[in-house]
């Protein structure tokens, strides 16, 4: 499925390419989604068309040059996830088994006219070039929960690894979306002691009534309660050790942040809010002596854990899997991750 503009999905066919010693043709099984498909469907994040998005996938692997064979250490029949970033190989973060640091693209970004074509996961083969991390992951494992692995590799990375997260922690997880939910399964998974995920019961009571389910021990409707007053009586007034903010476009929260977190306490912005956060209060950082740390894309730790978890954890990941929809239907895949479904929607796949 082609995206030719904003809101335009169309099918097309596409010659196989050749492989060459390097790189190998994925078979998709299944392409997972998440908002950034939804903002770069209605054209909120400009792409070069034309396009194929997907930029997470599961699949088998079909075809596989000699050297990329012996360095990931695959064959033909192997399945795999894959992270979303091509890697350099060369940059500090990819030695250190991070987010590459000066990506050659994205797949799902990069436009068909870039050789061979085949870069995103709405197909039915996708191409995996050179610089490409992909992680093994058993056959037994449901499609549905095999597809959550980028989610839950940005738990790890974002609520676990980036503020150094111990056991015993406590941390609030503002926003209960995907990535949400996915860094409460992580910080569980990782001991944390008090878990608190906040979110709007207009919209979220369904995903918040999960995040309990998934491990929280405190959920807060922002509707109803103030965020900062909730997590200050669920800690005894003193704050949690860390607060992870994964709420999209919204810069209310990163104030809100800085005022759950404990003096010495760790903040993580995840992702991007697409514009500045007014009246920012730099010295009330300052006076608390606080971390502010910020994460955008998963790392390969983060995607290891992810792997591990998906093994081990498959009833309670399955229900954070809602919804299914054919390679040619990927329009209404979006559609319904954005809310455009009679079933509220958290995870969502297209399975070619």
């Amino acid at each position: 499925m082609v995206q030719t503009g904003p809101g335009q999905l169309e099918l097309q066919t596409f010659a196989q390419p050749e492989l060459g010693d390097d790189d190998a043709l994925l078979r998709v099984e299944a392409c997972g989604i998440c908002g950034t498909d939804v903002e770069t469907f209605a054209g909120a994040i400009p792409l070069r068309y034309p396009v194929i998005p997907g930029h997470e996938p599961l699949g088998w692997i079909e075809q596989i040059g000699a050297t990329a064979a012996a360095r990931w250490g695959l064959a033909p029949g192997d399945r795999v996830v894959l992270q979303s970033d091509v890697g350099c190989r060369r940059c500090r973060g990819c030695a250190a088994g991070q987010a590459c640091l000066v990506s050659p693209g994205t797949y799902g970004f990069l436009p068909t006219s870039v050789a061979p074509g085949l870069w995103g996961a709405y197909a039915e083969v996708m191409y995996l070039a050179p610089g490409s991390i992909p992680h093994r992951v058993p056959p037994e494992v449901p499609t549905g929960v095999a597809a959550l692995f980028n989610a839950l590799a940005a738990g790890f990375s974002w609520a676990v690894e980036a503020p150094g997260l111990r056991p015993g922690d406590s941390v609030a997880v503002l926003g209960p979306g995907q990535r949400g939910l996915a860094c409460v399964l992580a910080a569980c998974h990782a001991g944390a002691g008090t878990v608190i995920v906040t979110g709007m019961g207009s919209r979220d009571a369904h995903k918040l009534a999960l995040a309990g389910d998934l491990g929280a021990d405190v959920v807060v409707d922002v509707e109803q309660q103030d965020a900062v007053d909730a997590v200050a009586a669920a800690t005894a007034g003193t704050g949690v050790d860390v607060v992870v903010d994964t709420t999209p476009r919204a810069t209310q929260p990163v104030i809100e942040a800085l005022r759950m977190a404990r003096p010495g306490g760790t903040v993580v912005l995840a992702g991007l809010k697409g514009t500045t956060v007014p009246a920012f209060p730099t010295d009330e950082v300052a006076m608390r002596w606080q971390t502010i740390k910020g994460v955008r894309a998963a790392t390969t730790w983060g995607f290891r854990q992810a792997v591990a978890l998906i093994g081990s954890e498959t009833a309670n990941l399955q229900r954070m899997h809602t919804h299914r929809f054919r390679l040619e239907d990927a329009a209404d895949a979006v559609r319904a991750l954005s809310g455009a479904s009679d079933r509220p929607a958290v995870a969502v796949t297209i399975e070619p």
